[in-house]
């Protein structure tokens, strides 16, 4: 299970979902189209997990003009277990999500891999588990999607028995599909998945039946068997004696419900990993006053079973409870539906990053149709980010005064959530509201709190009719004070990288020189995973009517000091470079600048003097990646001037020069490590790669060609590390031109 919830776990309800079956489902005759395909599915599903060996399957459709995937069918858990990955955003980074995207099957063979691929899906599935998600493909389009769970001791490859049914399966699930669609009566995901019943066992003779129960009766142990929802179906009378309660309480229900001294969490979390890995498992709890009991469950496609005993003495380590007991609210299923939609913020760093992953990924899961994120700002509303408002509705929020006594304000004014199951309401409290109020039919209003103190407040719109039960309003509310730990802790990250930002902007050139003779363009880009400001650096020089000096350079780290010793290491390099000194001894006396400040940062230079009169340069490198050229004739090469030391180690270090010809249009560039550094690809082949970006671009202007090579950076895997990019070229007559614009 791979996706979000679009409600919280709900109280005790009736089971049937788990006793579907294919023919209820389908009906002899009479069906509609859909009603046809949604049977196919259901028969489909079950003969997958059987010819697989997978004990748990579901499938999922897009729902239309939504960015979601739902699951219209579930086999091997009840429909009301999988709800927390019933409703899947399709812009998640989770598999089924990336298999709808991408057309692509994935094979997971552990927990331990799922983990590391897909961390929002390994925390909220916290099992050993092996996984397998096929699309469902008609043509080249993606109908729909297939999951299925192996325990994690599965072989690490599926074999190809296994990938032929899965095959098999996609292709019987698009016919169902496509012949709805064609009768003109598709299927549509319904608001909760079917429950695929498994296959019936053959029933035991009446008196085998009498005999079974008896052999449970001789053991001084509890038996009781629970189906797949977690209900009691049957419990031996050592099993009600040692629970406490009576029988017809127990039956049909789940014991951590009922029994107020088995109401924590880990019960049920136990429940739920038998049930999801299909291995034993076991928990200790202790029946007050002071009896220690012991739970040993064992899982089959029907349900498990449990084995009750009495421990002689408490487990080591245990510590009897002080305080009163878990409610029923906080559940495991309720647990793993906030970590399912908190976990969507674990990437966010700016503002910016948290407003697009509540409005992009957790709102079409909570099955709310609009969203708007307001915060305090000097005494007045300020909308954060919205979606599925209408723009009259955004007016009504951004600059509301803090003295209204709207909802928003009064929840942003107390921390009190409120809910509005009819907006009706809300229209005859405030009818100059009713930009808004008139939009939905129902309304949360959410506070967002941080530090113990609010900052705003989280509106949901609800298009129909929503009763806000007390759980799933228990699990909004901490919902939304995850929303606003994140919006205080971006904010924090957004302030200081302005700050870095400005250093920086500040440090690097606005502009770069015209130089009578010489075109240049220059590109910097930062990190696009969210890191701090970098170090890198570059500047041009105009010497004298004919001679120019270029420098390119990378700062080791990425904050602050970084950014400031950047500067002084352009700085030093300018003010050297003026006083007329050759590139090796630039080199030079700015590492000693370095190992002076001792600020155990080293920086990476390649300094670059330019002959323009007589067409050629002087290269000097500490450490830097190798400059490239590309001749006239669009044959690029890759330089090797000798790498000195990085700048700021040794200080006697010496750093040769290098003469190349630089004729009429040649272009010489320089850039830093952030352009060719690729996680798991040799640095001489990406570096090979860039000059033969460089080789083959047909860029009008170096601006183009700047803009270029940066492009195919971004579509090749994104940027790990600051970019900078600086191009030279002494221009044929007939293209020469001012200098660029970086």
């Amino acid at each position: 299970m791979t996706g979000e919830s679009s409600h919280p776990p709900e109280p005790p309800g009736d089971p049937r979902g788990v006793r579907g079956d294919v023919e209820a489902a389908g009906g002899a005759s009479g069906r509609t189209a859909s009603q046809r395909a949604a049977a196919g599915i259901h028969q489909a599903l079950s003969q997958l997990t059987a010819d697989t060996g997978s004990h748990v399957g579901a499938v999922y459709l897009p729902v239309p003009d939504e960015q979601v995937l739902r699951m219209v069918a579930v086999f091997g858990v009840s429909a009301r277990i999988a709800r927390p990955w019933a409703r899947v955003a399709m812009a998640a980074p989770v598999p089924v999500a990336d298999v709808a995207r991408q057309g692509r099957p994935v094979w997971l063979r552990s927990h331990d891999e799922l983990a590391r691929r897909y961390p929002r899906t390994g925390l909220a599935l916290p099992y050993q588990v092996a996984m397998g998600v096929s699309p469902v493909l008609s043509g080249d389009a993606v109908k729909g999607v297939v999951l299925l769970l192996w325990p994690g001791t599965h072989p690490p490859e599926l074999s190809p028995r296994e990938s032929e049914a899965i095959t098999e399966a996609g292709r019987r699930i698009s016919r169902f599909l496509d012949q709805a669609e064609k009768a003109g009566d598709p299927l549509r995901p319904g608001d909760e998945p079917h429950a695929v019943a498994p296959p019936p066992s053959d029933p035991w003779p009446e008196a085998e039946a009498r005999s079974g129960a008896g052999l449970t009766e001789r053991f001084q142990e509890g038996h009781l068997s629970l189906d797949l929802d977690g209900r009691i179906t049957f419990l031996s009378n050592r099993a009600v004696e040692l629970l406490g309660g009576g029988r017809g309480e127990l039956l049909g229900a789940r014991f951590w419900e009922v029994l107020p001294w088995a109401h924590d969490p880990v019960h049920e979390n136990c429940f739920l990993e038998t049930l999801f890995s299909r291995l034993p498992a076991s928990f200790n709890a202790l029946k007050p006053p002071d009896t220690w009991l012991s739970f040993a469950l064992h899982p089959d496609i029907t349900g498990v079973s449990v084995r009750v005993t009495v421990l002689d003495h408490p487990p080591a380590g245990s510590e009897p409870a002080t305080g009163p007991p878990a409610t029923p609210e906080a559940s495991a299923g309720t647990l793993f539906y906030l970590m399912h939609l908190s976990s969507s913020l674990s990437d966010a760093v700016g503002v910016k990053d948290v407003t697009d992953a509540v409005t992009e990924q957790i709102m079409p899961v909570l099955n709310a149709q609009a969203l708007a994120l307001v915060v305090a700002d000097n005494g007045r509303l300020r909308v954060l980010g919205t979606g599925g408002f209408r723009r009259a509705a955004q007016r009504h929020f951004d600059g509301l005064s803090l003295s209204s006594n709207v909802p928003s304000i009064r929840v942003l004014a107390t921390g009190v959530p409120e809910f509005f199951p009819d907006s009706g309401e809300l229209l005859r409290a405030h009818p100059q509201g009713a930009s808004v109020y008139a939009q939905q039919a129902s309304f949360a209003y959410l506070p967002l709190i941080a530090a113990g103190r609010p900052i705003g407040c989280c509106v949901l719109g609800y298009s129909e009719t929503h009763a806000f039960p007390a759980d799933e309003r228990a699990a909004l509310t901490a919902l939304a004070a995850m929303i606003a730990q994140a919006l205080e802790r971006a904010s924090l990250y957004d302030t200081k990288n302005q700050v870095a930002y400005g250093l920086q902007a500040a440090l690097l050139p606005r502009l770069l020189p015209a130089v009578p003779g010489l075109d240049s363009a220059a590109r910097y880009l930062p990190a696009s995973q969210g890191m701090d400001i970098g170090g890198d650096f570059y500047d041009l020089v105009r010497l004298d009517e004919t001679t120019a000096a270029a420098v390119i350079g990378d700062v080791q780290g990425h904050n602050v000091n970084a950014a400031a010793l950047m500067g002084q290491v352009r700085t030093a390099v300018h003010t050297h470079a003026d006083s007329g000194a050759g590139p090796g001894e630039v080199l030079a006396r700015a590492n000693r600048l370095l190992v002076d400040l001792q600020s155990q940062l080293f920086a990476s230079c390649l300094y670059v003097q330019l002959d323009l009169r007589n067409g050629k340069a002087l290269l000097a490198s500490a450490g830097h990646p190798p400059p490239l050229l590309r001749h006239p004739d669009h044959r690029a090469e890759v330089l090797d001037p000798p790498p000195g030391l990085l700048l700021g180690i040794e200080p006697d270090a010496d750093y040769p020069t290098t003469e190349i010809a630089l004729p009429p249009g040649a272009v010489l560039a320089l850039y830093t490590d952030g352009l060719v550094e690729r996680p798991g690809v040799d640095l001489g082949e990406s570096i090979a790669d860039l000059a033969r970006q460089l080789a083959a671009a047909q860029a009008p202007s170096l601006d183009a060609l700047a803009d270029t090579l940066i492009d195919h950076v971004q579509q090749t895997g994104g940027v790990s590390d600051d970019v900078a990019l600086l191009l030279l070229r002494p221009p044929a007559p007939a293209t020469r031109g001012p200098a660029r614009r970086p």
